[in-house]
């Protein structure tokens, strides 16, 4: 198991946008666990992405008083668990900042959206009559990532391994790190793909968000040419 805990890769400037992502989310959460299992449960159904509702153009609950199609960024805010939170929330403060000064707080903002209904959208192509709800801003953080590889490569990623019980850190390249994140994500995927809605956790919409991250950026910045070495 490998864990970044931070990157040798100082913002430039406030990250805004990044931090309020991160602040509301985690109101978000606190809310919806205030309220006990009651609103969690409504928060999740109504609020969730559910794949079938959105191939068949239909609410499955009569309560529900979105459409389907808004539940691909709604379904972005809400978390099943702290750690669930908490490691997405690290996961965008660690890699977002750096996206942001790049991009701007606008873009950067239209950015994480489309990353995270792009990367839905993927996990709905692979299971379109799943019933299970999709949450989490991971398909989002995902496409964070993947610009984050394209802008920083070689940014030196300071991460915790464990293995059993020895435990270390190593300073790693950012195409490192995130390489063997997203190959864990594509072996995870395919082998959900004879369970249902994805064995629990949307793999694919990891690596939607990370394809998006990747190949939509020049849409962004302007520029055909994106790889090139850090400032």
């Amino acid at each position: 198991m490998f864990f970044p805990y931070r990157d040798d890769n100082p913002a430039e400037t406030v990250p805004y946008v990044t931090i309020g992502l991160i602040v509301l989310n985690t109101l978000i959460f606190i809310i919806m666990y205030a309220g006990g299992a009651g609103v969690y449960r409504f928060s999740v159904i109504n609020y969730g992405l559910i794949p079938a509702e959105l191939t068949h153009f239909q609410n499955m609950y009569p309560s529900v008083a979105i459409p389907p199609a808004l539940s691909l960024i709604t379904s972005l805010f809400i978390h099943g668990g702290f750690l669930h939170l908490a490691g997405n929330m690290w996961f965008l403060w660690i890699f977002g900042d750096n996206v942001e000064d790049r991009l701007g707080h606008f873009r950067y903002f239209i950015f994480y959206i489309l990353a995270g209904i792009f990367a839905s959208l993927l996990h709905v192509a692979f299971f379109p009559d799943s019933v299970i709800p999709v949450i989490g801003a991971s398909g989002a953080i995902s496409g964070v990532l993947g610009a984050y590889a394209v802008f920083y490569p070689h940014a030196r990623i300071r991460t915790f391994i464990f293995i059993f019980f020895f435990f270390t850190t190593i300073m790693v390249p950012a195409a490192v790190f995130i390489g063997i994140w997203i190959f864990f994500q594509a072996i995870s995927g395919i082998l959900s793909l004879g369970t249902a809605g994805g064995g629990g956790v949307a793999w694919f919409a990891h690596l939607g968000g990370f394809l998006f991250g990747i190949y939509a950026l020049r849409f962004f910045t302007g520029k055909k040419r994106l790889f090139q070495p850090e400032d």
